[in-house]
């Protein structure tokens, strides 16, 4: 497992819409190009037992959005979900590739559906090849969020940040990992530096504006899968209280013949809980 650290020297601090973004790329820069887009509350660390192996078969490329990881988390900001795609676009424009494939977890489904959403409306920037979808909340009418964020959704939200701890973040990890992949020590202290880089927990309030914004735009970004013409994959743990079995029976309830991998004892996390399975899943869907 890469160390913060490590994960962290690999990469560099690229100045995007006049914030400081973490980026980092990895591979042969004429392989087809994937694009990684981390979930909330976490980073592009996240991708780190998944990389080494997608960086000998693509260039990767991946960042820590606004408001995430090591990247700036300005306090005005409005976090939208545009604005964060926006920051890929920017950066895939900046390494000179058109044309993508997009591996996406959590929070990041969103921004991929929203990149999605700009291609179905040939409003696109780049061309998308093909997107992967990890656990997350792709129909806004059947997420369960957890009891935390539905209180930083609340009036409430601003106390959030002042009452949480590394031990009730690790409790709350807990709760939407696998039975039998549970975060490891390392895992629960990688995820909380990241979070509380940069005063990271006083940003948290606006970050969870993503869960309306699902809820306002659910007919571009629904619609964006449901009437896209390139490969897209469902590829989810299970046991993930959030966005688990109930996401999966949706996906397949509202996506024609919808491509879907389903991994019964994964939870929330899967890339994290088995890294070597969920990459030979991407691998296999995009071979097949």
């Amino acid at each position: 497992m890469f160390s913060l650290q490590h994960w962290r020297s690999q990469g560099s601090f690229t100045k995007i819409n006049g914030h400081q973004i973490f980026t980092k790329i990895a591979g042969d820069v004429t392989n087809p190009a994937l694009l990684l887009i981390h979930g909330f509350p976490s980073a592009s660390w996240d991708w780190e037992g998944m990389w080494q192996t997608l960086s000998d078969h693509y260039f990767v490329i991946t960042l820590d959005m606004l408001g995430f990881g090591l990247s700036d988390k300005p306090k005005n900001a409005d976090y939208k979900i545009t604005e964060q795609a926006d920051l890929y676009t920017q950066f895939l424009k900046r390494l000179n590739i058109n044309d993508v494939h997009i591996l996406a977890h959590d929070y990041g489904d969103t921004v991929a559906q929203e990149l999605l959403a700009r291609q179905v409306a040939s409003q696109s920037e780049i061309q998308i090849n093909s997107v992967c979808f990890l656990n997350g909340g792709l129909f806004p009418e059947v997420h369960k969020p957890l009891f935390i964020q539905k209180l930083l959704l609340s009036r409430l939200g601003w106390i959030v940040p002042k009452l949480i701890n590394k031990q009730k973040f690790a409790n709350n990890l807990v709760t939407i990992f696998g039975k039998n992949t549970q975060p490891t020590t390392q895992v629960i202290d990688t995820l909380w530096e990241l979070l509380i880089y940069k005063d990271g927990l006083a940003v948290m309030p606006k970050l969870i504006s993503y869960i309306m914004q699902r809820q306002q735009n659910r007919e571009r970004w629904v619609g964006a899968i449901v009437n896209s013409h390139i490969p897209l994959t469902f590829i989810a743990g299970a046991e993930d209280p959030i966005s688990g079995k109930h996401m999966i029976k949706h996906y397949k309830k509202l996506i024609p013949n919808a491509s879907v991998k389903e991994f019964s004892e994964l939870g929330h996390y899967p890339q994290v809980e088995d890294a070597n399975a969920i990459t030979q899943a991407y691998l296999s869907f995009r071979n097949g």
